[in-house]
Protein backbone atom coordinates (compact mmCIF):
# COMPACT_ATOMS: atom_id res chain seq x y z
CA UNK A 1 0.00 0.00 0.00
CA UNK A 2 0.93 3.75 -0.82
CA UNK A 3 2.13 5.67 2.29
CA UNK A 4 -0.37 8.13 3.53
CA UNK A 5 -0.99 11.60 1.95
CA UNK A 6 -3.30 14.22 3.62
CA UNK A 7 -5.23 14.50 0.77
CA UNK A 8 -6.89 10.59 1.22
CA UNK A 9 -6.45 11.34 5.03
CA UNK A 10 -9.34 14.32 5.01
CA UNK A 11 -11.66 12.51 1.99
CA UNK A 12 -11.95 9.66 4.57
CA UNK A 13 -12.20 11.62 7.27
CA UNK A 14 -15.46 13.92 5.43
CA UNK A 15 -16.81 11.04 4.11
CA UNK A 16 -16.78 8.82 8.02
CA UNK A 17 -18.20 12.50 9.31
CA UNK A 18 -21.04 12.20 6.73
CA UNK A 19 -21.41 8.20 7.68
CA UNK A 20 -21.39 7.19 4.08
CA UNK A 21 -18.99 4.03 2.61
CA UNK A 22 -16.36 4.25 0.11
CA UNK A 23 -18.98 2.64 -2.43
CA UNK A 24 -21.62 5.44 -1.67
CA UNK A 25 -19.01 8.12 -2.03
CA UNK A 26 -17.48 6.60 -5.58
CA UNK A 27 -21.37 5.78 -6.71
CA UNK A 28 -22.28 9.83 -5.83
CA UNK A 29 -19.33 11.03 -6.95
CA UNK A 30 -19.56 8.81 -9.98
CA UNK A 31 -16.22 7.47 -10.10
CA UNK A 32 -14.82 3.91 -8.95
CA UNK A 33 -15.03 2.27 -5.99
CA UNK A 34 -11.30 0.98 -6.30
CA UNK A 35 -10.20 4.83 -7.58
CA UNK A 36 -11.81 6.27 -4.35
CA UNK A 37 -10.36 3.84 -1.63
CA UNK A 38 -7.01 4.35 -3.25
CA UNK A 39 -7.00 7.93 -3.31
CA UNK A 40 -8.37 7.70 0.47
CA UNK A 41 -5.12 5.06 0.98
CA UNK A 42 -2.55 7.12 -0.53
CA UNK A 43 -1.97 4.50 -2.89
CA UNK A 44 -3.06 7.11 -5.76
CA UNK A 45 -2.30 11.29 -6.14
CA UNK A 46 -5.64 12.16 -7.20
CA UNK A 47 -6.09 14.55 -10.25
CA UNK A 48 -8.46 18.03 -9.84
CA UNK A 49 -11.35 16.51 -11.80
CA UNK A 50 -11.75 13.47 -9.73
CA UNK A 51 -10.85 15.70 -5.97
CA UNK A 52 -13.58 18.30 -7.33
CA UNK A 53 -16.21 15.76 -7.89
CA UNK A 54 -15.78 13.99 -4.12
CA UNK A 55 -15.69 17.43 -2.85
CA UNK A 56 -19.07 18.28 -4.18
CA UNK A 57 -20.20 14.92 -3.16
CA UNK A 58 -19.47 15.53 0.14
CA UNK A 59 -20.92 18.73 0.15
CA UNK A 60 -17.53 20.59 0.89
CA UNK A 61 -15.63 23.28 -0.89
CA UNK A 62 -12.49 21.93 -2.53
CA UNK A 63 -10.26 23.31 -0.27
CA UNK A 64 -11.48 21.25 2.71
CA UNK A 65 -8.63 19.08 1.53
CA UNK A 66 -6.24 21.25 2.26
CA UNK A 67 -6.93 23.47 5.00
CA UNK A 68 -6.44 22.56 8.74
CA UNK A 69 -8.99 25.70 10.22
CA UNK A 70 -10.70 28.69 8.84
CA UNK A 71 -9.79 31.72 9.61
CA UNK A 72 -12.80 34.33 9.07
CA UNK A 73 -10.46 37.30 8.27
CA UNK A 74 -8.33 37.74 5.29
CA UNK A 75 -5.61 35.28 4.50
CA UNK A 76 -2.09 37.36 3.58
CA UNK A 77 0.76 34.59 2.23
CA UNK A 78 4.03 37.00 2.10
CA UNK A 79 7.06 36.38 -0.64
CA UNK A 80 9.23 33.60 0.75
CA UNK A 81 6.57 32.06 3.04
CA UNK A 82 6.11 28.38 2.29
CA UNK A 83 1.95 27.67 1.74
CA UNK A 84 0.26 23.98 1.77
CA UNK A 85 1.39 21.61 -0.73
CA UNK A 86 -1.02 19.69 -2.81
CA UNK A 87 0.58 17.01 -4.99
CA UNK A 88 -1.21 16.43 -8.01
CA UNK A 89 -1.24 14.17 -11.29
CA UNK A 90 -3.35 13.82 -14.43
CA UNK A 91 -2.39 10.23 -15.11
CA UNK A 92 -4.94 7.05 -14.33
CA UNK A 93 -2.29 5.39 -12.22
CA UNK A 94 0.13 7.79 -10.65
CA UNK A 95 2.40 7.43 -7.29
CA UNK A 96 3.97 10.71 -8.17
CA UNK A 97 3.04 14.27 -8.75
CA UNK A 98 2.96 15.79 -11.81
CA UNK A 99 1.98 18.97 -10.22
CA UNK A 100 2.30 20.56 -7.10
CA UNK A 101 -0.14 22.67 -6.16
CA UNK A 102 0.83 25.70 -3.25
CA UNK A 103 -3.07 26.94 -2.12
CA UNK A 104 -2.65 30.92 -1.89
CA UNK A 105 -5.99 30.83 0.64
CA UNK A 106 -6.13 27.36 3.00
CA UNK A 107 -7.67 28.43 5.84
CA UNK A 108 -9.70 31.16 4.25
CA UNK A 109 -13.43 30.61 5.89
CA UNK A 110 -16.08 30.53 3.39
CA UNK A 111 -14.68 30.81 -0.29
CA UNK A 112 -15.74 30.26 -3.22
CA UNK A 113 -12.34 30.15 -5.46
CA UNK A 114 -9.52 28.55 -4.62
CA UNK A 115 -6.07 30.54 -5.68
CA UNK A 116 -2.68 28.16 -6.55
CA UNK A 117 0.86 28.42 -7.23
CA UNK A 118 1.71 25.72 -9.68
CA UNK A 119 4.93 23.84 -10.22
CA UNK A 120 4.19 21.82 -13.60
CA UNK A 121 6.87 19.14 -14.43
CA UNK A 122 8.27 18.13 -17.78
CA UNK A 123 6.44 14.55 -17.27
CA UNK A 124 3.31 15.97 -16.77
CA UNK A 125 1.81 15.19 -20.66
CA UNK A 126 2.87 11.42 -20.74
CA UNK A 127 -0.55 9.37 -20.59
CA UNK A 128 -2.33 12.90 -19.96
CA UNK A 129 -6.02 12.38 -19.52
CA UNK A 130 -8.29 14.90 -19.92
CA UNK A 131 -11.07 15.81 -17.21
CA UNK A 132 -14.08 17.90 -17.06
CA UNK A 133 -15.61 19.62 -13.73
CA UNK A 134 -18.14 22.64 -12.81
CA UNK A 135 -16.74 25.73 -12.73
CA UNK A 136 -13.99 27.94 -14.28
CA UNK A 137 -10.24 28.09 -14.16
CA UNK A 138 -8.03 31.38 -14.76
CA UNK A 139 -4.24 30.37 -15.58
CA UNK A 140 -1.23 32.84 -15.44
CA UNK A 141 2.20 31.62 -16.83
CA UNK A 142 4.95 33.07 -14.17
CA UNK A 143 7.86 31.20 -16.08
CA UNK A 144 8.47 27.81 -18.79
CA UNK A 145 6.00 27.01 -20.90
CA UNK A 146 2.59 25.64 -20.50
CA UNK A 147 0.18 23.74 -22.67
CA UNK A 148 -3.37 23.56 -22.47
CA UNK A 149 -5.32 21.21 -24.16
CA UNK A 150 -9.38 22.55 -24.51
CA UNK A 151 -11.93 20.56 -26.42
CA UNK A 152 -9.85 19.86 -29.91
CA UNK A 153 -7.75 23.12 -29.23
CA UNK A 154 -4.64 23.08 -27.75
CA UNK A 155 -3.23 26.60 -26.34
CA UNK A 156 0.43 27.43 -26.07
CA UNK A 157 1.25 29.81 -22.86
CA UNK A 158 4.52 31.27 -22.02
CA UNK A 159 5.64 33.14 -19.41
CA UNK A 160 3.10 36.39 -19.06
CA UNK A 161 -0.03 34.41 -20.94
CA UNK A 162 -3.22 33.85 -19.73
CA UNK A 163 -6.07 31.99 -20.02
CA UNK A 164 -9.69 32.15 -18.88
CA UNK A 165 -11.98 28.98 -19.39
CA UNK A 166 -14.87 27.09 -18.51
CA UNK A 167 -13.70 23.85 -17.12
CA UNK A 168 -16.93 21.89 -17.74
CA UNK A 169 -15.15 21.47 -21.27
CA UNK A 170 -12.88 18.35 -21.02
CA UNK A 171 -9.24 19.56 -20.52
CA UNK A 172 -5.88 19.43 -19.06
CA UNK A 173 -3.01 21.12 -18.29
CA UNK A 174 0.70 20.29 -18.85
CA UNK A 175 4.02 21.75 -19.06
CA UNK A 176 4.90 22.86 -22.86
CA UNK A 177 8.49 22.53 -22.70
CA UNK A 178 11.44 20.77 -21.09
CA UNK A 179 12.05 22.14 -17.80
CA UNK A 180 9.73 22.86 -15.43
CA UNK A 181 7.09 25.52 -15.28
CA UNK A 182 5.22 27.51 -12.66
CA UNK A 183 2.01 29.64 -13.34
CA UNK A 184 -0.65 31.16 -10.74
CA UNK A 185 -4.21 29.39 -11.13
CA UNK A 186 -7.63 30.23 -9.93
CA UNK A 187 -10.35 27.62 -9.72
CA UNK A 188 -14.06 28.18 -8.98
CA UNK A 189 -15.65 25.22 -8.58
CA UNK A 190 -19.51 25.53 -7.39
CA UNK A 191 -20.15 23.37 -4.26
Amino acid sequence: MGEKNSIGDKVRLVRESRKLSVAQLAERAGLPVEGVGRIESGALIPSLGPLIRLARALGVRLGTFLDDQENVGPVCVHAGEHPKVMHVSDKSESRRSDLDFFSLAANKAGRHMEPFLIDIYPSSAEDAKLSAHEGEEFIYVLSGEVEIVYGTETYRLSAGDSIYYDSIVAHHVHCGGEQPAKFLAVVYAPA
